[in-house]
Order: C-alpha cells, then structure tokens, then sequence
C-alpha cells in the first residue's frame, strides 16, 4: 500500500458518495457499482481507491468483500494510502490530545474512527501498549501498526489482544500475543490519585474501561459516607472512586473472580482496606438475593456490558435495560443515587433516561437527573459518525413521590 496509482479502484453507484462528502468513513455493499468493479475482485483488507460513480477519487480506504461495510476510508488524499508513514502521522495527532489532556500516560491513544483508523484500537499503560485489530484492512497493516508504535510512542512491550467477537464479522481468527518479548502479566493505570492493577492476557476488552474515567470522578462528590453497590465492577474502579470520595463502604458484583480479586487488591492497595466487599455471581441473580434480603444503599453503579450489539437486538436489550435499572432501584434508599450506563451504540440517551424514568415509576418514585455523562476525551467522536458516541451515563436522584410533583 504505497503508491495509489498502484491500488484498484472501488467504484459507487450514483449519489451514493454524499454520505462520504459529508464526512462518513464507511462504504456499505450495496453501494457499490458491482458491474464496474465487482466486491468478488477483492480479497478481504485489499487496499482501493473509493471513486464516485463518475470515477473522480473520495480517498483510499480498504475492503473486505464479506462485510456488510465492505470499506472503510482511511484518507481523502488519495497520495496517501495506508501504511506507516499514515500511521505515524495520525499516532502523533492522537498523541497530541492525549498529552494534553492527561498527564500520566494512561489512555485509549487510538479510538478508531474518532481518531481517523477505523478497526484499530490502542491503549496506552505506560510503556505498554495494548493492540486491538478489529478488520481485515487493519489486519493487513499489522506490521505497519507495530512501527508506527514504536517511532512514536515507543513501548517496551505490545499486546496483541485480537480477540473480540467483531472480528468473527471480518472472518478473523482471534489470538492474544505479546510482539516480541512477553509483557508484566498486570497493566497498571493511573486514574487522578489512584493506582489499579487489571490483568493484561485475561482482562476484558483491552484490560481497562478509560472511557468512564470522567464519569467516575463525577460520582466522587455524592460519595460521602455513602454505601455503594458496584454492579459489573470488573476490576473495582467505579468502587474505588467511590471510596476515594469517602464512601463507608463499596460492595462490588462481578460475575468472575479473578476481577473481584483485583477489585478489592486494588482498594487494598489505595488504602481502603477492608471497605470493599466482593460478591460473585450473575448481576440479575445478585440483584435478586439482595431485594430478598432488604439490603439498601445509598448509591447503585448500573454499568452492564452492552446489550444491545446489533439492531436487532434493539426490542431484547432493551428488556434488559429495563429489569436491571428497576430491580437497582429497589435497593435504593429514599434519596438514594441510581447511576445507569449504556455502551449500547444503539441505545439512544433519550431511551435509557425513560428506562430509568420508568424504574422510578414503577416504584412510585420521581427521577432527578443531576447530570449526565458520556465518554471521556481519549475517546473522541467523530463529527459525522454518530455511531462513535456509544457511551451514556445518567446520574439521577430517586425520590419518594412526595418530594417532586
């Protein structure tokens, strides 16, 4: 992928470049003028010029025949392919923000599309890079993706963690490897005061959730002397925060252990010894033996994985959504603080605020949102994609009816 003159062209039907002249990345299949340039000409990550139906280049971007997005942009120059000089330039870009915005090098360095390389995700431990691949396009530039890393970050170590569901969608394999020298088994993140320790083969995603660092130093100040439950806790952040804000106590639910482990190794390590408890098990099952129980808190972290993946889906989620939000709400005390989050790209903020709406009003009660969070800045969204803003979390007040008309 080094000269464009050398790359096939991909061709559109008529109209169908506005959305890309608008600023979208993505290239659906029936788009795609097939009879001048067939999707079957293509391997999938094949590098190609993206031309509008009159054949005047959009930019350069790659393919994969087999994917309903059949091809992502990656340039509107059509001089500049992808390939690691692109790389390195678009690293320093990201790179630029990151410095700015946090001073310890802990972060999401690359968000996809929000960062200009759609299928490609890098987080940043320090001197750890952690490496998400989720096309084939991006498969293809692996070694490229490598050099960049180390011009301009310069890492002692770089995890391949290639294992997420939407590269079964690219037909990819899936692997977990270290490029070159294998790495700590722990990541550390740095987060404002506080130091976490996640496992770096086994953890989730890419180890760590930085997109909710914002929204977990929002939580800090209804903290005080609260009791807090911490619902898919993971590795204990939501938690932890909660008690550097002076919460009395965090129970933390995980469906795992080894994430508990590190939840209350993480307080321990923090200087909350003692003040984290540790339940395992499924979050609804929990739920459930909790409102069997009586137990109150002050505070209820509602931060599931998605539910609703694909569109289809949508009807299911949702049902999700709404069971989780109004069995937390049962727990609350009468001016209790329910937070809900969704990264549900698919879930409109609208929707999960009448999902909470709802909980509350089941149970007689009226909502108060104090505020409202997305994700955090390492994770920018793209202008024209609106899909790149997936993260949602409300933090709303559940009152008795009597409060609020």
């Amino acid at each position: 992928m080094t000269k464009t003159d050398q790359l096939p062209p991909l061709r559109l039907k008529k109209d169908e470049d506005k959305r890309l002249r608008r600023g979208h990345l993505w290239v659906f299949s029936n788009e795609v003028d097939t009879e001048r340039t067939p999707l079957t000409g293509f391997a999938p990550g094949d590098a190609a010029l993206v031309e509008d139906h009159r054949g005047k280049a959009i930019g350069c971007g790659y393919v994969n025949p087999h994917s309903l997005i059949c091809a992502r942009l990656v340039s509107r120059d059509s001089d500049h392919p992808l390939n690691q000089s692109l790389l390195v330039h678009r690293l320093k870009i990201a790179l630029a923000l990151r410095e700015r915005r946090y001073e310890a090098p802990c972060y999401r360095l690359v968000f996809g599309e929000g960062d200009g390389l759609p299928g490609l995700v890098v987080d940043r431990f320090g001197d750890v890079c952690v490496v998400q691949i989720n096309t084939a396009g991006m498969e293809s530039a692996r070694d490229a993706i490598l050099g960049a890393l180390e011009k301009v970050v310069r890492p002692s170590h770089v995890l391949w963690r290639c294992d997420s569901a939407m590269r079964e969608l690219e037909g990819l394999d899936r692997y977990v490897e270290w490029a070159g020298d294998a790495g700590p088994e722990t990541l550390t993140v740095q987060e404002a005061e506080l130091t976490f320790q996640a496992p770096a083969l086994t953890g989730q995603k890419t180890g760590w959730y930085f997109d909710h660092r914002d929204n977990r130093l929002r939580l800090r100040p209804y903290a005080k002397g609260a009791r807090v439950l911490d619902l898919f806790s993971y590795c204990g952040a939501w938690g932890v925060h909660a008690l550097a804000g002076g919460a009395e106590s965090v129970v933390a639910v995980d469906s795992a252990r080894e994430p508990l482990e590190s939840a209350q190794d993480n307080a321990k390590a923090n200087g909350f010894e003692g003040r984290l408890t540790a339940l395992c098990g499924d979050a609804f099952e929990v739920l459930e033996s909790l409102i069997a129980d009586r137990a109150r808190f002050d505070i209820v972290v509602a931060d599931p994985p998605a539910f609703i993946k694909r569109k289809k889906d949508y009807r299911a989620g949702l049902g999700g959504y709404r069971r989780l939000n109004q069995m937390a709400a049962q727990l609350l005390e009468r001016d209790g603080m329910l937070v809900s989050a969704s990264c549900s790209a698919h879930l409109a903020e609208a929707d999960l605020t009448r999902t909470v709406l709802a909980a509350a009003r089941h149970l007689d009660r009226s909502m108060q949102i104090v505020e409202y969070g997305q994700q955090a800045a390492d994770h920018p969204i793209h202008g024209a994609i609106p899909e790149s803003r997936y993260l949602k979390a409300i933090f709303s007040r559940l009152l008795p009816a009597s409060a609020t008309p």
